[in-house]
């Protein structure tokens, strides 16, 4: 079947809208129609850093509607609403205990361009393109596994719903089931992009009595304040470390750090409490440089927010619809046709958490 796909042909060059065929869905695959995906940093890393072999079909935040499913397809049905989340096995240990984003081939399964059967459904003139995270819904259809397949409620407007596969799982789950602080516990969150941002809402949700979020960007500061962050502090201009020990009286029992630049990082265990822990989702930290976990500090890393993403993500949708997560803030919309300014807002800031829509 053709459709149309924003086509990534190398590292430097931008997205281009071309049309290419895409496959039948196989037996225990789900051919959906994309109504909308949301726009990653992963996308952006991806393609950066080389990390999916070219030409590719990026995009792993999608949302849209079953049109088809394989013969072994139980879970959805044509016309059901999904939402698209990263591709697992199934079968290894870690995805047998419910921690899927810890599955051994998570990197081939999402970054080797293929899916488990060392195909690709994509293809232009003949030749393949690369498949991303076991979706590539950077395309106006796509397919995917049954297993990276999410049925949501149709009374949510489904554009929306694209980036709880991935950036807002990432940030509310890194709190809720990496981290799970107690009520009235305390919290500090470097970073005010999406991801950071989830966890704010997640960890206000909670219960958390203090949650302090940094950032060097006044109007994220401002919303992060509107999503229920108790301190705000431009780190741009103050030692960070200081300024949480001031507002919690020395130190913080959990920080989250988001931008995977390690003297952030460093800066999260500093602000910690003897005992408490560190969260990271990106990067990773300098640990030679860190005197600190003599008081009994823990790290710990955070993939997908450790979620169950056919448990979590409709967990998220009902407290959307209670109006106590409200991630439709951080939310900025641009046609197909606009991807391009869509990354380029992304990574000026001017847009949170864009979300580009396919007509």
């Amino acid at each position: 079947m053709k459709i149309k796909a924003a086509i990534t042909k190398d590292n430097t060059s931008p997205f281009e809208l071309e049309e290419i065929e895409i496959a039948e869905p196989k037996a225990n695959e789900v051919l959906v129609r994309i109504v909308a995906s949301g726009v990653c940093h992963t996308d952006a890393t991806a393609r950066d850093a080389s990390m999916v072999p070219f030409p590719a079909v990026l995009g792993h935040e999608g949302s849209g509607v079953v049109e088809k499913v394989g013969a072994n397809v139980t879970t959805v049905v044509p016309g059901d609403h999904v939402v698209l989340s990263f591709a697992s096995c199934g079968h290894c240990e870690n995805c047998l205990v419910g921690m899927p984003a810890y599955c051994h081939d998570f990197m081939a399964l999402n970054f080797a361009g293929v899916m488990k059967d060392g195909t690709s459904p994509l293809e232009q003139h003949g030749h393949r393109l690369s498949n991303f995270f076991g979706q590539s819904s950077f395309a106006t259809f796509a397919i995917a596994n049954e297993r990276s397949v999410v049925k949501v409620d149709k009374d949510v407007d489904l554009a929306l719903l694209g980036p709880l596969g991935c950036g807002i799982q990432t940030g509310s789950g890194t709190v809720l089931n990496t981290l799970k602080p107690s009520f009235g516990e305390t919290i500090a969150i470097f970073g005010a992009g999406g991801v950071g941002l989830s966890a704010v809402m997640a960890a206000h949700l909670i219960g958390c009595s203090k949650v302090i979020v940094l950032d060097i960007v006044d109007s994220r500061l401002e919303l992060a304040k509107e999503l229920g962050a108790t301190h705000v502090i431009n780190s741009k201009s103050v030692d960070a470390v200081e300024e949480i020990r001031k507002i919690t009286g020395g130190g913080v029992n959990y920080t989250l750090d988001t931008t995977g630049l390690p003297f952030i990082m460093a800066q999260a265990v500093e602000a910690l409490k003897p005992l408490g822990t560190a969260a990271y989702v990106a990067g990773g930290p300098d640990l030679t440089k860190s005197a600190t976990f003599t008081l009994g500090k823990r790290l710990v890393a955070s993939i997908e927010g450790d979620a169950v993403p056919q448990l979590f993500i409709p967990k998220l949708i009902e407290y959307y619809k209670q109006g106590r997560f409200p991630f439709d803030k951080l939310v900025k919309f641009y046609d197909f046709s606009d991807i391009n300014k869509a990354f380029a807002d992304s990574k000026s800031g001017v847009a949170v958490k864009p979300i580009v829509k396919m007509n």
